[in-house]
Parts: structure tokens; C-alpha cells; sequence
């Protein structure tokens, strides 16, 4: 299994940076013939040329077309790859002479005026996936660009269409292919071949629908025939909406580690019974003292550390005996440094987690900030650096994890201003000034701001009203009870409470996550967070806290 998820793994890499290689240069190559293109349109006889359809005058046609054939053979002299190049306009068509125009194929007829058609108002380049040449005799596969022309007004119906070989772009996919079993073809987001002359060779089995709508990766996929295949993908930046696929067969690359495994197994097999006949010999030799040994360490096992081996003899089951008590000694000692241990690492387990604040919510701060001094809103500018300050100051608390309940609220309070002036039309909020003797009490720090965090991240995402977050605090029976409460869309209450209690890695929620870990580290079971919650309406998260006089170190 290790050598094939390495041999996988391996596979996976050097076929996606093939792939990567291979787009980069294929968008290269498109890159090109794009730059081509508008060094045409850019030059004298193509603007002269413009100027004639924009004044609707026919008398020069001959005269541009024969201007237009040095920058036409300039360009395809400069990218061979291109086959053909025709522009549309109201008083002509225009070509290079030495390409015969079809006589019997309209424009207007073509699968380019379709995809023209088809495409949306605001388009300037279309590609078009391959088809035959139809605007030219020689019926070549082509894939074909169109590009408006560049002008200082808008012309209705000019295009400039160039029609690239196929066989050229497909030399440019396989000059990169090492020996091997990758294939590699160029697919749209719609599942069809790019290349005409490709389509008979698209493996119909592979799932191109899990590419959705990103632009790199890999996965593998399990044919309706039992096959497996390992699949890459990368989207061109020239066009996002073709892909280039690299797809190898499993079962090929993991042959050689098939029969690697079955000459590993053999030698296993052969090591683990000669292991078998020697610790047989050696059992009949080192069992009596072993045995004495092996009582001791069952009375270990129920915490007997006063145990120790004693022996007459010196050999090498006496000098175990004699490492096993010193262990037994060290134990001892390793017992106490672990309890005071323990209560350091609970300290930095809980920096760690304090420490993980999200960078977007600085960013968007200080973009905001940057925004509204740009809009000279000296004010608010002024108010939310405060605010900033304030936050750091109080998040910091110079170093120490405990503040008190009163600098807990103005964190909070201070998070919330700058989200609401970030946010103007997002949420309002309150935050209810407790009892003047509940504000020293000393709470662990940043608890509210995750929460308060939380309801406006998740709770007013999708809240077609004015969101509200209310922050409460209060004692009873010994605890402080903290309550943070909004309108938002609500939750599952006993849902959060299964996800919470679960593996680490399938917590949803980072800041529900957070401050229970923090508030089980610093206060153990002592404390609990409650939640309930009615969708739409209001949902509440509180936190129950032992009152302590003193603050812990």
C-alpha cells in the first residue's frame, strides 16, 4: 500500500506538472496569435480599411485589400500555426489572395456567425472548438478566433476571424508527453472536444463533469467497465472555459508495484518463520528469569511502583532487572515533573488557540479605514483607528490570557464598531452594561468577539433584514453567565452540539470550536457553553463560567 499510494502520488505530481507545462505553453501559443492579431488591426491599411466601413464607402475595396496583403502574410509568416484569416465587414470581405474563398459558403451560414449569435453583448473574443474550414476551399480542421476590430468607435458586423491549424495546437499537447501511459486533450466546460480531429479519441467514461468550474486538479475516477484512471486537469488562461485533461490508466502504473509486492511478501514470509524458530530457541533460554520479569511487570501494570528485581546472577536478565528498577525510579520522578508539566502546556495550548484570528477582518479594517480617508471621513477614520487600538490593546491584554469581564465588553464592543462601519447597512448592535461589581471579575480573554464574529459571518449571510447582535452579562449561583444573541437565520442547536463533541477535523464552526476548547482548558468541566436557537428569529449562544476571586497564573 506504501509503495503504491507513493507511486500514486508521484504519478499525480509529474502528470499535473506536464499538464501545467503543456498549458502554459499552449496559452503561449494562443498568447501569440491574440498580440498578431492586434499588430493587424493596429496598422495603417486595417485602420484605412475601418475608416472606409465606418463611412460606408465601396470605391476602395480593391485598393485596401491589396494593402492588407503584406500585414496578412506578415502575421502568418510570424505564427504558422495560423491557416487562414478572413475579415467581415458591411463593404467586403477581406483575405489573403493566395486562400480561396468558398464560393458556395456564406458567412451567415457559417458555425462562426453562430457562435457570434449565441455569444453575450459584451464579448470582444470568442473562441470557437474545432470544426472544418468552411470560409475557405481547403476544408482544413480549424479552431477559430474572432476578435472585434480596434477602433475608436464601435462597427456593427466587422469581425476578424482567424482560423488556427489543429494539427499544429495538437503538436504543442504531445511534444510534452513523456513515454508513459498519460494521454492528454483539450475538453470545454460543456464535456465536448476542443479539437474536431480529437473527438474519436475522448474516453467516454471519463467523468468531466467533476471538474465543475475550477481550474486545476485531480481525482480519480472508476469506469462503468471496472477501470480506474488517475485524472488531471488544468484550465488555459487564454480561454477559462477550455480545460487541458491528462488521464492515465491506474492498473498500468501500478504494475511494477503489484509485482514488487508479491517478491515482498515472499520475503516476509520467509523472515517471519525464521523469526518464529529463533525466538523459540531463545524462549527455552531466557524463560525463567523472563517470567520473574514479567510478574513484576503485571504488579507495575496495577501501579505497584514499590516493586523491584532482585537477582544473584549478573547476566544480561540481571542487568534488564537493574534497568527496570532505575526506570521504575525515573517513573517516579517523570510522575511529578508531569503534573507540573501539564498545567504549563493547558497555558500554551490556550496562547495557541487566542492566537488564531482571522486576517480578514484586519484587512477589510484597514481597507475600510484607507477608503474613507481617500473620501476625506476624517471622522470615522479617526473613530475606527481608535477602535483598532483599543481592540489590539484590549486582544493583547499585555500578554496575559486573563482580563477582566469589563475589558472582555470593550473588546467586544470595539470589534463590533469597526464591523459596523465596515458593515453600515449589515447589523446594529447592544451590548447591556452589567452590575458595576460583576466588571473585575477576572474571564478568560477574547470569548464574546469569536461569537459576535460568528453571527455575522454565518448568521446574517443570507438575512434579507437588518441583522442585530445583543451581548449580555449577569451572575448567578457562583457563575457568570455571558450571552451573545442575534436575529439571524438560526441554526440546529442539538446539530452543533453532535458536531462540537466530535473529531477535531469535522468541526464546522471555527469560533464555536474555539472558544469551547479554550473554555475546557483553562476551566475544565466547571464551565459549558449552551446554545438554542429558533431560525429566524433569535438564536442564542451562552457561556457559563465559574466566578474566581483570584486570576490563575
Amino acid at each position: 500500500m506504501f509503495f503504491s499510494r507513493e507511486m500514486k502520488t508521484q504519478a499525480s505530481t509529474t502528470s499535473q506538472n506536464t499538464l501545467n507545462k503543456t498549458a502554459q505553453v499552449f496559452d503561449e501559443r494562443l498568447r501569440n496569435i491574440v498580440v498578431s492579431i492586434s499588430t493587424l488591426m493596429m496598422g495603417e491599411p486595417f485602420q484605412h480599411m475601418l475608416e472606409d466601413v465606418q463611412s460606408g464607402n465601396r470605391d476602395n475595396y480593391y485598393n485596401r485589400l491589396s494593402q492588407l496583403q503584406t500585414p496578412f502574410a506578415q502575421m502568418m509568416l510570424a505564427e504558422q500555426s495560423i491557416d487562414s484569416v478572413l475579415v467581415h465587414t458591411p463593404i467586403g470581405e477581406f483575405y489573403p489572395t493566395e486562400n480561396r474563398r468558398s464560393k458556395g459558403s456564406s458567412f451567415e451560414d457559417t458555425v462562426i456567425q453562430n457562435e457570434i449569435e449565441n455569444a453575450s453583448k459584451a464579448w470582444s473574443t470568442l473562441w470557437v472548438r474545432g470544426h472544418e474550414d468552411e470560409l475557405f476551399s481547403r476544408r482544413t480542421p480549424v479552431i477559430s478566433l474572432i476578435m472585434k476590430p480596434l477602433f475608436d468607435i464601435q462597427l456593427p458586423g466587422v469581425y476578424v476571424v482567424v482560423n488556427i491549424r489543429e494539427d499544429r495546437l495538437e503538436e504543442l499537447i504531445q511534444a510534452h508527453l513523456q513515454e508513459g501511459s498519460l494521454k492528454q486533450l483539450v475538453v470545454d466546460r460543456n464535456n465536448e472536444g476542443v479539437f474536431s480531429s480529437m473527438s474519436a479519441k475522448l474516453e467516454k467514461e471519463l467523468l468531466y463533469e467533476r471538474i465543475d468550474g475550477s481550474d486545476r486538479g485531480h481525482f480519480e475516477y472508476t469506469s462503468s467497465g471496472g477501470e480506474v484512471y488517475l485524472v488531471n486537469y488544468s484550465a488555459l488562461e487564454m480561454n477559462p472555459n477550455w480545460v487541458l485533461v491528462g488521464y492515465q490508466s491506474k492498473s498500468e502504473l501500478l504494475a511494477p508495484v503489484n509485482r514488487m509486492r508479491w517478491t515482498i511478501l515472499t520475503i516476509m514470509g520467509v523472515c517471519v518463520i525464521l523469526a518464529l524458530i529463533m525466538s523459540s530457541m531463545l524462549s527455552e533460554l531466557l524463560l525463567k528469569p523472563l517470567f520473574k520479569l514479567r510478574n513484576l511487570m503485571f504488579k507495575v501494570e496495577q501501579n505497584q511502583l514499590d516493586v523491584r528485581f532482585e537477582s544473584l546472577f549478573e547476566d544480561e536478565i540481571s542487568q534488564v532487572g537493574h534497568k527496570f528498577n532505575r526506570m521504575l525510579e525515573q517513573i517516579g520522578e517523570l510522575i511529578e515533573e508531569v503534573k507540573s508539566s501539564e498545567q504549563d502546556k493547558r497555558k500554551s495550548e490556550i496562547k495557541a488557540l487566542q492566537a488564531q484570528i482571522d486576517p480578514h477582518f484586519l484587512y477589510n479594517t484597514l481597507n475600510t479605514i484607507y477608503w474613507k480617508s481617500i473620501m476625506e471621513e476624517h471622522q470615522d477614520v479617526s473613530e475606527m483607528i481608535v477602535s483598532l487600538s483599543l481592540l489590539f490593546r484590549r486582544g493583547l491584554n499585555g500578554g496575559q490570557e486573563i482580563t477582566t469581564l469589563g475589558q472582555e465588553l470593550e473588546h467586544a464592543e470595539q470589534y463590533l464598531k469597526l464591523q459596523a462601519m465596515c458593515y453600515p447597512d449589515l447589523f446594529d448592535y447592544e451590548i447591556e452594561k452589567p452590575d458595576e461589581k460583576l466588571l473585575g471579575i477576572p474571564v478568560l480573554k477574547i470569548l464574546l468577539q469569536p461569537l459576535a464574529e460568528n453571527s455575522i459571518l454565518h448568521g446574517f449571510q443570507d438575512l434579507p433584514r437588518r441583522g442585530f447582535i445583543r451581548i449580555g452579562a449577569s451572575a448567578s449561583e457562583g457563575k457568570l453567565l455571558l450571552t451573545v444573541t442575534d436575529n439571524g437565520s438560526g441554526m440546529d442547536a442539538a446539530q452543533i452540539e453532535n458536531m462540537l463533541d466530535g473529531p477535531e477535523d469535522e468541526r464546522g464552526s471555527y469560533a464555536l470550536s474555539n472558544v469551547r476548547t479554550r473554555l475546557f482548558l483553562y476551566y475544565g468541566y466547571k464551565a459549558s457553553m449552551r446554545f438554542a436557537s429558533e431560525p429566524g428569529v433569535e438564536t442564542t449562544v451562552q457561556l457559563i463560567i465559574p466566578i474566581q476571586e483570584e486570576e490563575s497564573e
